[in-house]
Order: C-alpha cells, then structure tokens, then sequence
C-alpha cells in the first residue's frame, strides 16, 4: 500500500455538524449528495465515489452520482455487474449496521470477486460502503474508494454516524419530487436489450429519448443511464444466488414525473424496459417518502379510488372521526392543503 492519507483538515465533530445542516436542507438528491461528498473529503480523504439513491422497496440503485476517474467508460457495465454479484459489503448487506471497508470485512481482497475483477485493475486498494435506511425504505448508498491506505475505524464510525442526519434528507428529495409541477410522461413504452455482460444490443425507437430523459444532462457518459445497468445487474444476481431485490426501480425523471424500470430474461439476453409508473406504484412511494404511518396509508390509497371518509371507515372498520384524523396528520405530513391537491401530487396529475 501506498503512504497515509494526511490528518484531516477538519473535525468529525465539525463534519457532523455541517452534515445535520445539509440533512435539513430543502436540496434536491444531486445538491445534497455533491454538497455531503465536499463536506466529508475534508475528513475521510478518498479517490472515487459511487453515491447511488435507489428503490426503497427493492433496493436497486437508480440514480448515481459517481466519479471514479480510473474507471475507463466502457468497463462500467463490467463494474455495476460484479457489484451486484459481490455480497461482501454491498448495500443490502449493511441496512441497518455500521459502515464497513472491504479490508476490514475480508481475511483478504480477493474474497470479494468485484475486487478480483475490477477495482484490482484500477489500482483500487480499499473501499467503504454506508447503506441510509430507515424504516419506511432503502433511499441510497455511499461507496468510497481508495489506491492507497486503508479506511480506518475512525472513518467508518464517521460515515456511520451520518446515517441517522443523511437518511431522512434523501428520503425528503423524493417527497419534494410529488409537489413539483405536474410534467407530461408520453410516448409508449421503450425496451433496452442488454446481453449477459449488459452490454446494450438493440432497442426499440421510442428508447432513445426515454434513455435521454433517465440521463441527467450534465452527465458525461452515453445515453444509456446506469438505472437499466442496475436493473439488469439485479436480475442476473438473483439468478446466480445472490438476490439482493426484485428487479424493477422506480426512477425519477424530474419535475414530478417517475417511470419504472424492469427487467426480465428474454433467452440469452436481458430485456429492460422503462414505462411510467403505475398509480399503485406512485402511491407507495408517496407513502414512504412522506413517512405515513400503515393506517394512513391504508386511508390514503382508498382515497385514491374515489372512497369518502364514510365509506372508508365502513371498509376499514373505522369510525369517520378517526378516518378524518388520519387524512387531517397526512395533509400535514405531505404539506398539501386539501384532499384534492393531496391525491393530484399522488397522481402526478
């Protein structure tokens, strides 16, 4: 290994704090994980990342918000597949326990294949991964690697520590997504071909501009995003043992527009295909981002369907009062001012 990392230039007290501040904050996922990746270098110095949201239900990654400079574009399909092919320290393996480094979760590197097969190749020495969960989902994961020195105990307390600050700011980036202006999600569905190695092999015309649509534009890679990546990876690693999620993820488009995204085993190769969220779909995430509880969400969704409150409470056993109170803590939950602004952010409509 190569020389120590220098002392940080900062105080974990004081990295914790400017984190609490960040969680707090009104930012959306691509502010908030830019202005948390700043604030930690300055105490737990690393050379790449790999900071994903993904599905609170199924767990894949959908967005990334990734730099590693050693990586060379066309191995990223490599990497995501051996990442969802290596249990050691991947993110479903860590919900709810402290962050983890590779050299410190292995008697040795090559016990994780996705070292074997490519972060050895870029010189990648050490990794640590912190999963952000609570108990409504998974909202993402922080990956951070290392070509010299290792991830000390002291850094993986640090990163454990955020956890309790960073889970609810990302889960509160997807609730802003449902009050942002209503965006139209047209055009029929769109089919990506991948083969075994992810590859992408042919697509139908209207995936072209649903790829551009998932591709945040700044990004500096071809229009194939990373999410149809990540759900092929889930599919092929449910088949080879390790399952982490079914896989399908919900993806936000901006605006608050979210499609879903699946894949499924079309002989030899992967087909992956993007559509619009189901009402069903929307209203579990809605649901979770906004923290209701199972009776309020139980409300919420028979709501969705046209039922009044006396109706509701004949079906839930319920008396009306009760059920006006669960939709009276769920406007407040979700910041909406009546019943029918509550169900168009649900909607999207």
């Amino acid at each position: 290994m190569g020389p120590p990392y220098a002392e940080p230039m900062r105080s974990s007290e004081d990295v914790l704090h400017r984190v609490e501040r960040l969680g707090r904050a009104e930012l959306s996922a691509k502010v908030l994980r830019e202005q948390l990746l700043a604030v930690l270098r300055g105490v737990v110095p690393f050379d790449g990342h790999v900071f994903v949201l993904t599905d609170p239900v199924t767990q894949v990654a959908t967005a990334p918000h990734a730099d590693v400079p050693m990586l060379p574009w066309d191995r990223l399909p490599e990497l995501i597949r051996w990442r969802y092919l290596t249990a050691v320290n991947r993110w479903d393996h860590l919900v709810g326990k402290p962050a983890s480094s590779l050299l410190t979760a292995t008697a040795s590197p090559s016990d994780s294949p996705l070292w074997v097969h490519v972060h050895r190749d870029l010189g990648i020495v050490d990794s640590a991964m912190v999963t952000f969960a609570d108990r409504y989902g998974v909202w993402g994961s922080l990956e951070l690697v290392r070509t010299s020195g290792a991830f000390t105990t002291a850094e993986l307390h640090l990163l454990t520590a955020m956890v309790p600050a960073i889970t609810p700011g990302l889960r509160a980036t997807v609730a802003r997504t449902f009050a942002a202006p209503s965006e139209d999600v047209s055009g029929g569905p769109a089919v990506i071909v991948l083969g075994p190695d992810l590859v992408v092999r042919r697509q139908t015309d209207d995936a072209g501009a649903a790829l551009m649509r998932l591709l945040p534009p700044d990004e500096p890679m071809p229009p194939i995003p990373a999410a149809a990546y990540n759900i092929g990876a889930a599919l092929i690693a449910a088949e080879e043992g390790v399952p982490l999620g079914e896989p399908w993820a919900r993806v936000h488009l901006g605006g608050n527009r979210w499609v879903t995204v699946r894949a499924s085993r079309l002989g030899q190769d992967i087909a992956v295909s993007i559509e619009p969220s189901t009402p069903a779909e929307r209203m579990d995430l809605f649901a979770r981002a906004h923290g209701l509880s199972a009776r309020e969400s139980e409300v919420l969704a028979l709501l969705g369907v046209g039922l009044d409150s006396r109706e509701i409470a004949g079906q839930l056993f319920l008396s009306e009062h009760t059920v006006n109170d669960h939709v009276k803590a769920t406007l407040a939950k979700t910041g909406a001012r009546t019943r029918q602004v509550l169900l168009a952010r649900v909607s999207g409509r």
